[in-house]
């Protein structure tokens, strides 16, 4: 019989490619995680690793095992979800990741319905980009969680989790008034007429860092960037302020600034909502995602938010 702790091992190996990026993940030493993948290649009676230059790679009967960890970690998320149907109430921690613009517009009033239906739940809520979530996921940092991707820049699926569709949303340029006018010139894409200004863009890895470089590089152009900023507000005021453009997403906007105009682009950002795979019968989380849920539809109703344009 396997060490499941092992096994997770061996699949972040391979996932992750290095034994220091393994133990980073882990929080733990590189010699703790050597040791415990050579007890596992001591219970499997194969060469599990092999030395490739100044480091490791998964043998081809290690890569066939680490493909198994996923439906084995799986099959435990669901055993976990079954015990806990069982159980009369929902009690325990529920952790929710979600982006800044989600935390903001999203999650209020879904954390008002489960605090009312569920009191027995102990709910945390942490704030990080997408990029982040499946990791922290796989690690059981979170239970729930948002994530997103543009079509401009796509996000394979994740093995490991299981997601479902929640919001599409249209991508706008965001200019000073003064500025709009640049669209005038009949472009397909409103990004074209800004390729000699000065651009605010998102903090260097994450996600809308990255669309608003392919959106620009697209149009023919590499982005004057002058200004790093995460948060939509303060990018929407410095656009105010005439001190660049950026790309918004409709649920960044909120109450916009006097003195900016939104051009829609045929760009769009999709959010969905995630958790570990073999996890969506637990009732907590089954809970949470139907509170999500409706608390987004409520936003779209409300007009405030992503969907309807």
């Amino acid at each position: 019989m396997f060490d499941i702790r092992r096994l997770r091992l061996l699949r972040d190996l391979d996932r992750l490619g290095t034994i220091a990026a393994v133990a980073r993940a882990h929080t733990c030493t590189p010699s703790a995680v050597s040791q415990q993948l050579a007890a596992l290649q001591r219970e499997a009676g194969v060469p599990l690793l092999e030395r490739r230059g100044r480091g490791v790679a998964l043998t081809p009967v290690g890569v066939a095992l680490a493909g198994h960890t996923e439906a084995v970690l799986a099959a435990l998320e669901a055993a976990s979800a079954t015990v806990a149907a069982a159980r009369t109430g929902l009690t325990g921690t529920v952790r929710i990741g979600a982006f800044p613009t989600a935390v903001h517009t999203l999650l209020p009033g879904a954390l008002v319905a489960l605090g009312r239906d569920h009191p027995g739940l102990d709910l945390s809520v942490t704030e990080l980009d997408p990029a982040a979530v499946p990791e922290a996921l796989r690690e059981h940092r979170l239970d729930v969680a948002l994530l997103h991707d543009y079509d401009l820049a796509p996000v394979e699926p994740d093995p490991a989790l299981d997601s479902a569709p929640l919001l599409d949303e249209t991508v706008f340029l965001a200019v000073p008034e003064e500025d709009a006018a640049r669209d005038a010139a009949a472009s397909a894409d409103p990004v074209a007429g800004f390729g000699d200004a000065d651009w605010i863009v998102g903090s260097p890895g994450t996600l809308c860092h990255t669309v608003a470089v392919r959106a620009c590089l697209a149009a023919g152009f590499a982005p004057r960037i002058r200004h790093r900023v995460d948060d939509f507000s303060a990018v929407l005021t410095l656009v105010a302020a005439g001190r660049g453009v950026a790309l918004v997403p409709r649920l960044g906007v909120g109450r916009l600034p006097d003195g900016v105009r939104l051009l829609p682009l045929a760009a769009r950002r999709r959010t969905r909502i995630a958790h570990r795979r073999g996890a969506g019968g637990h009732p907590a989380v089954a809970a949470c995602v139907r509170a999500v849920r409706a608390a987004t539809a409520a936003h779209l109703e409300a007009g405030a938010g992503a969907g309807a344009d």
